[in-house]
């Protein structure tokens, strides 16, 4: 019995002997292996970065410079992924020219200007929206920024290529777009480099220039561009991102020290730390129940080895090999099976990517680390079972009897002490949360507090076995066998808890985060109400409609969808966007009310003409006000803390697209009639100010109609006519109704998730439990049978079974999820809100009553339903030696 040798052969023909259990911890550790190897498979081929990335940047040049303005700017080695920052003042009238890149690469660097941008193309009667790149792709240095599939590239000036999502929005190849007043001829299409799902155009620099003037860009061909000439550029405001430093990126403390800021590797490596210990903790414990039974079917083999001279060590070797032989064949079948479903999977996983993927590749430094991984896990599931087997009573395994050793006293002691300190750490955690180490404090405190409660299991599955004595046969029979044979049951119990201690948790915080964000609403109209906007999609050059014909077709849209619903008409100064230019209209406040606020709808027009506010559905005693000021003549304003008369300024300004400066003012000083608005009683104001139809027109504002706003029988149907009907009639429609805060889908769905995924974690690991201590039990139920037990006792005696291990776990579980899960609310819900709905102070605590019970009560009580039923209520005899 020297060595590991025959050992490890006891342990694969004991694996085979018994492919039940053996199925059983290859599932539990292949799985884990299975999903984490087709993440990383995933994750690895979608990354697409260093010199991978590099040719869809570059092409065939050595380097791409991008300068936004004459300025120091300090850099990382990949500037596109947002490694860069600004440094001291840029002159953005001044942009760098050739002449300053070509002094800090070399003269004989030869630069091609290269241009992207945003534009807009109108096709029939929708506009739709694409990327676009100006560069000469008859040039060899744009080789592989553009992959031709059908027609030709561009031969002259006004021809493009575009993309498939392109021709996926009702372009051909031979139609003509018109982009910024010129005609385009669409002459090919193939596959961006880069970008899969959003429309894409490329054609000559001077037909696609970029759409910010201070930007230049060039594609360079100047060989290997070094990180020292790098810094060079960064000091006259270039953007580098060369082929030679990708390839060979400096290291990361220099980049750090250049970009002026701590590279985070220790919070990553921290927070991954932790990720992989909870999982290790959770496998280990849903694998140990089955090397406990495994121990304990070998216990007679051990006690023959260690009464033929064998010593503990050799048998705690049979034990620990289990876990490596069973370690080791799950670890490869999850590896071979993570790698084909991470294959199969990326189609699946492009369609929710915008850019493309890169080649498959296998990371194979992580797939050996996630091996490692199973292996660890099953060699540490097998650690106790072997260490108690070593230590069994020879003497009575032989003559047939069982049982553990009592636990020590010291051990639930240390259990409680690292709640204790669990629970310190996650109250450290909140209240340094501000200063950005308060959730690994807290993420720590979770896996101490699991630890802790790991310790606390074998006490309280003794306690529970004390309090039995008044139970019936069947629940007092599984209560004590739990507690007879700790090594199956406290794994399986902790398993439990476990997972429902991170479900709880997860929880916790979730509905925590839903209560800040229901507390912090502010709504955007009144109650019940909605609004229907409206916004011409122009392109520049082209003029707007009717604004009246086109506000009648959306009324007569509203009337025809719903006509029990009231519509009334606002008005309000012509602010609507136009890309060829713009007025703006606003009031402004005296210089010592300027604090006043207001009480705004961005659904709503901020200047309402009107000569009474009877379509705005204000509070009578509030209308009597606003009604009584506007026929004086004067402007209302809504503020949220004055209530006087003061002159105000209606200020217009009128604005060119392209213009840094308004191109026209005017302002006018009129009588205002101050309202306070309780925002929080009121919500916000349909308007900011209302002004009387004449002082509209001797202020000179052109009123148009600006929304409608909607009451009545508003209900779900109804809005949902009313959205088909207005979006039908005119494009560019939109209808909000307010219904106050609506918990999101997203929100739902998690809490779902959360349910589903602890459901299955906890049946699994209450089932497989259940199931093995029914088969080492096989020897107990059998007797109970021949001295007249009923066929219907074993399957009480496996549902009560499963009823304690899920239940014990579940209790715990949600006791220690507690610790985490209100930690975790402080940093989530904190800070505090402002807004036209008032102010919300944080935190917020929410607990999820709902899904606590489910897991606690509701899921333990599934459990043993299923086993009662699926259990075998007949079982041969066996003998049994005294």
């Amino acid at each position: 019995m020297a060595g590991w040798r025959p050992a490890l052969r006891i342990a694969w023909r004991d694996a085979l002997r018994h492919r039940g259990r053996s199925i059983l911890v290859l599932v539990m550790i292949s799985l884990p292996v299975l999903a984490v190897s087709a993440a990383a498979v995933i994750i690895k081929t979608a990354e697409v970065s260093g010199t991978e990335g590099a040719e869809r940047q570059l092409g065939a040049a050595d380097a791409r410079i991008r300068t936004e303005g004459r300025g120091r700017v300090v850099q990382g080695a990949d500037p596109s992924r947002g490694e860069w920052a600004q440094v001291g003042e840029t002159d953005y009238g001044d942009p760098v020219a050739e002449a300053d890149v070509r002094t800090a690469l070399g003269v004989d660097a030869r630069l091609l200007p290269i241009a992207t941008g945003w534009s807009r193309a109108r096709l029939g009667d929708r506009v739709i929206d694409f990327q676009t790149t100006g560069v000469d792709l008859s040039d060899p240095l744009t080789e592989g920024l553009f992959g031709l599939e059908a027609g030709r590239a561009p031969e002259a000036a006004g021809e493009v290529v575009v993309n498939d999502a392109m021709l996926a929005k009702g372009f051909a190849v031979g139609d003509e777009l018109e982009v910024n007043g010129s005609p385009l001829r669409i002459v090919g299409s193939g596959r961006d480099a880069t970008v899969r799902d959003y429309p894409v155009v490329l054609g000559a620099f001077d037909d696609l220039p970029s759409d910010s003037a201070n930007v230049r860009e060039w594609l360079v061909e100047a060989g290997p561009v070094s990180w020292s000439q790098v810094l060079d550029v960064n000091e006259v405001g270039g953007l580098v991102t060369s082929r030679a430093v990708l390839a060979d990126p400096p290291d990361v403390a220099s980049m750090a020290e250049q970009m002026g800021y701590d590279t985070g590797r220790d919070e990553l490596l921290a927070v991954v730390t932790l990720i992989i210990v909870m999982a290790l903790i959770e496998v280990v414990l849903l694998a140990g129940p089955a090397f406990a039974v495994g121990a304990r079917r070998q216990a007679r083999t051990l006690a023959l080895i260690a009464a033929s001279g064998g010593t503990p060590a050799q048998a705690r070797r049979v034990i620990l090999a289990s876990g490596v032989v069973l370690g080791l064949v799950a670890s490869a079948l999850g590896l071979v099976l993570g790698i084909l479903a991470g294959w199969a999977l990326l189609p699946l996983v492009q369609l929710f990517q915008g850019e493309w993927f890169g080649p498959f590749e296998l990371p194979w430094l992580y797939l050996l680390a996630i091996v490692a991984f199973g292996l660890v896990s099953a060699f540490l599931a097998s650690l106790v079972p072997a260490w108690l087997a070593s230590r069994q009573d020879v003497v009575a395994v032989l003559a047939g009897r069982r049982g553990d050793r009592r636990p020590r006293a010291s051990t639930p002691v240390v259990g409680l002490v690292l709640l204790g300190v669990g629970i310190a750490a996650s109250a450290y955690g909140a209240l340094t949360s501000d200063s950005g180490n308060g959730a690994l404090w807290i993420a720590a405190a979770a896996v101490v507090s699991v630890l802790g409660m790991i310790l606390v299991v074998p006490i309280v599955v003794s306690a529970v076995a004390r309090v039995s004595g008044r139970w019936p046969l069947t629940a007092r029979y599984a209560a004590r066998d739990a507690a007879r044979h700790r090594t199956r049951t406290v794994p399986a119990v902790a398993a439990v808890a476990a997972t429902v201690a991170g479900v709880v948790a997860l929880g916790i915080g979730n509905a925590s985060d839903e209560l800040k964000n229901e507390k912090t609403y502010a709504p955007q109209a009144q109650m019940g109400t909605g609004i229907v906007s409206w916004g011409p999609d122009l392109l520049p050059g082209e003029e707007a409609p009717d604004s009246a014909e086109t506000w009648t077709r959306i009324e007569e849209a509203v009337h025809a969808a719903a006509p029990e619903v009231e519509v009334g008409t606002l008005q309000g100064p012509n602010d609507v966007y136009d890309p060829n230019g713009y007025t703006s209209t606003f009031v402004e406040l005296p210089r010592e009310l300027d604090g006043s606020g207001w009480g705004l709808s961005p659904y709503g027009p901020m200047i309402t003409v009107a000569d009474t506010v009877d379509e705005l559905g204000l509070d009578p005693s509030i209308a009597d006000v606003a009604d009584a000021a506007l026929a004086a003549g004067r402007a209302v304003v809504f503020t949220t803390t004055s209530d006087t008369e003061a002159e105000v300024t209606i200020r217009q300004e009128t604005w060119t697209a392209s213009g840094t400066e308004p191109e026209s003012t005017s302002s006018d000083r009129v009588p205002a009639r101050l309202v306070a608005w309780d925002q929080q009683e009121l919500g916000p104001a349909p308007a900011s100010t209302v002004l009387p139809v004449s002082m509209a027109e001797e202020v000179g504002l052109e009123v148009v109609t600006t929304s409608l706003r909607l009451t009545g029988d508003l209900d779900v149907a109804a809005e949902t006519r009313i959205k088909e009907g207005v979006q039908g009639a005119v494009d560019g429609t939109y209808l909000y109704v307010e219904r106050g805060y609506q918990r999101p889908d997203e929100a739902l769905i998690i809490l779902l998730v959360l349910g589903a995924l602890g459901g299955v974690l906890m049946l699994g690991g209450t089932l497989t439990a259940t199931f093995l201590a029914l088969s080492d039990a096989r020897p107990d139920l059998a007797t109970l049978s021949a001295v007249g037990a009923a066929p219907r006792t074993r399957r009480r005696v496996a549902a009560a079974y499963a009823l304690v291990i899920g239940f014990v776990g579940a209790v715990l579980g949600a006791a220690v999820g507690f610790i985490p899960g209100i930690a975790i609310s402080r940093p989530l819900t904190s800070m505090s809100f402002v807004g036209p709905g008032g102010t919300a102070e944080g935190p917020f605590l929410a607990i999820p009553w709902l899904l606590v019970a489910t897991i606690v009560v509701a899921l333990p009580l599934l459990t043993a339903a299923v086993v009662g039923l699926t259990a075998r209520s007949r079982l041969p005899l066996v003998a049994r030696m005294d």
